[in-house]
């Protein structure tokens, strides 16, 4: 198993409809249905909203410090499986705040697992842009008193109409602690997305990225900056970003010589974990071992503490 770091992993993505099922039942929460195969049935997407409809009807079984500890506990024995060797893991502390989920809970609950994991793991809490910049900057300064619970901050949910500009306040305040800054861009929003990110929020990785290859001049200055771009192909695909894998742009990033990761998002919707995007890239592309050799070597030089790897 090629050893690997996964650095763009959504923690609630990784709810499995059987945890689903199992958390519900605990919590004695009502579900439309109980089966688990008629709840996997919905996980085929339009777009990125449709997904996260699914996903956040899915995010109410989440209540408990124990449910976030079984969450992200799951997330980490089955990335062991698949030759993870280190993890930076985002979770969306605004998502469990507005169903009355304390932070406390939250940290508490994810950050027990990483301490019992064998895998080196650490968090990146993640800003739902559609909230607005607001509401972001007042969930930084209560997670503050958590600050050794996590290493940095991201911004994530739908892109359009929600450009990383809007953020450039609350990403200085984070830099301003010492926290490393990531953003989604480039999925659905086009390479301005992306040159706000490095330009305004001074992120250190873009998540996603793949529509950075539409601006030359970007490439350029993503090729000279060893900027890295959290991939996630499969996601890629059922969110219709990309038409199918085969039409997938990731050989010509490598091309490019971009410090290319690949990663799996939400696996527990997108159809994979990391090793099965590494191994849908060799499937379907006809990539070979030395290039996802490359990849794997690339996730390591792209994640933030590579001291414990």
């Amino acid at each position: 198993m090629r050893p690997k770091a996964e650095l763009h992993l959504h923690i609630e993505g990784t709810l499995e409809p059987e945890l689903v099922v199992e958390l519900a039942r605990r919590n004695r929460i009502h579900l439309p249905t109980f089966d688990v195969e008629a709840i996997r049935a919905r996980y085929s997407f339009a777009n990125l909203q449709s997904f996260l409809d699914v996903y956040y009807e899915n995010m109410a079984v989440l209540r408990t410090e124990a449910d976030f500890h079984d969450l992200a506990a799951a997330y980490l024995r089955r990335a062991a499986g698949q030759g993870v060797r280190h993890a930076e893991i985002f979770f969306d502390p605004q998502a469990h705040l507005s169903r009355g989920v304390p932070l406390n809970v939250v940290f508490d609950g994810l950050s027990a697992a990483l301490k019992e994991s064998e895998l080196s793991a650490e968090l990146i809490l993640c800003f739902l842009r559609d909230r607005g910049a607001e509401e972001a900057e007042q969930v930084l300064r209560a997670a503050l008193p958590y600050r050794e619970h996590f290493i940095g901050v991201g911004l994530d949910s739908a892109e359009v109409g929600y450009p990383p500009s809007l953020f450039r306040k609350v990403f200085e305040i984070a830099a301003g602690e010492g926290l490393h800054r990531v953003a989604h861009a480039g999925e659905e929003g086009g390479p301005d997305y992306v040159w706000e990110a490095l330009d305004i929020l001074r992120v250190e990785r873009v998540d996603h990225g793949i529509r950075a290859m539409e601006d030359p001049q970007l490439v350029a200055r993503l090729r000279a900056e060893r900027i890295p771009l959290t991939v996630c192909p499969l996601s890629n695909v059922r969110l219709r970003a990309v038409p199918s894998l085969r039409d997938h742009i990731l050989p010509a990033m490598l091309d490019e010589g971009l410090l290319v990761t690949v990663n799996s998002d939400d696996p527990a919707y997108f159809g994979g974990y990391v090793d099965d995007n590494y191994e849908a890239l060799r499937r379907e592309l006809g990539m070979t071992d030395d290039q996802l050799d490359r990849i794997a070597r690339n996730s390591f030089e792209a994640s933030f503490v590579q001291a414990r790897l």
